[in-house]
């Protein structure tokens, strides 16, 4: 970091964070104030029963779900979120919408991922090819027998990231990764994931867990590695309990804009409650075709390119 003609006398965490406004991405964290975004449009379905191919209930309703996304996007603009769109995909190609599946951003660059689910590999590609032309460093491309979907990694702290290991990330691509964030000073913790439905309805960590504000997080407890609670309980984490009757609905897959203001999806009225009660503000966003229907929440729905550490960095840090 200091290499950058920073004043060595700066602390580590106030350099990381004036770089990643400069360069226009960073900051790792999952709560951090969000100022920069990637999303992408709804793709057309190719034919009617592609639906089938994704594992949804019920065929897409292209329009509705064009007209959803929209004021999703609005909402995010609403409160200066800066929306990057990356080109819509081709027909067919009804996942593609989950932007944060395909890759991720560090305080150095991308790692670009490598979807187990297979009917998602071409998203990489495009995902590449968006960072190119932003000028963001790709760092590394995980290859086979690696798979790697971004939805199974949680930021536990700038230097730390939980990794859950399952149906759509395995063990080889998660060496990989290792190996690549070493250099940036970030260890992985591997989390196991529950079997659930089988590999054709997986569950990602993020399915089960979402960070709301500094060792805060709303979660689907029965679901998570009793290990992986202990740990971050011992690590001063506390948790908002999403009840059964929410976690079909998405109930713990909220979005955080900024520590304690978070972006849910309707229909769960109970963890919005609770979410309130524990000092949160809760926008909420229609999703019955961009969500419910395809089984991914708001965080699924973006891809942070940057967050603003340092509005985040304490007083007596700073």
């Amino acid at each position: 970091m200091f290499g950058r003609g920073r004043d060595p006398e700066e602390a580590e965490a106030e350099v990381a964070a004036q770089v990643a406004k400069e360069q226009g991405y960073g900051g790792q964290s999952m709560v951090a104030p969000l100022r920069r975004v990637l999303v992408q449009e709804p793709a057309p379905p190719r034919a009617a029963d592609d639906h089938v191919r994704f594992g949804y209930p019920r065929p897409v309703d292209h329009a509705k779900a064009v007209a959803e996304h929209r004021a999703f996007c609005e909402q995010l603009e609403a409160v200066g979120i800066e929306i990057v769109r990356q080109p819509v995909a081709e027909a067919g190609a009804l996942d593609a919408i989950f932007v944060y599946d395909p890759s991720m951003v560090t305080d150095e660059g991308a790692i670009i991922g490598r979807p187990g689910k297979a009917v998602r590999r071409s998203e990489t590609a495009s995902a590449a090819d968006l960072y190119r032309e932003l000028e963001i460093p790709i760092l590394a491309e995980v290859e086979g027998p690696g798979v790697l979907e971004m939805g199974d990694l949680f930021w536990i702290d700038e230097h730390t990231l939980a990794a859950g290991e399952g149906f759509r990330t395995n063990g080889a691509a998660l060496d990989e990764l290792q190996i690549r964030l070493q250099p940036l000073g970030v260890d992985i913790i591997r989390v196991s994931l529950p079997y659930w439905h089988g590999p054709e309805e997986c569950l990602h960590l993020l399915s089960l867990i979402s960070p709301i504000d500094d060792k805060l997080a709303v979660a689907y407890l029965p679901l998570l590695s009793t290990t992986f609670v202990a740990l971050l309980h011992a690590a001063g984490w506390q948790f908002i309990p999403v009840p059964d009757e929410e976690f079909a609905t998405q109930g713990a897959n909220v979005l955080a804009l900024a520590p304690r203001k978070v972006l849910a999806l309707s229909g769960n009225p109970v963890t919005r409650q609770r979410l309130e009660a524990a000092g949160c503000e809760v926008l909420v966003y229609i999703g019955d075709e961009i969500s419910h229907n395809r089984g991914g929440g708001p965080t699924c729905l973006t891809r942070p390119l940057l967050r603003d550490v340092a509005a985040a960095i304490p007083i007596d840090e700073a």
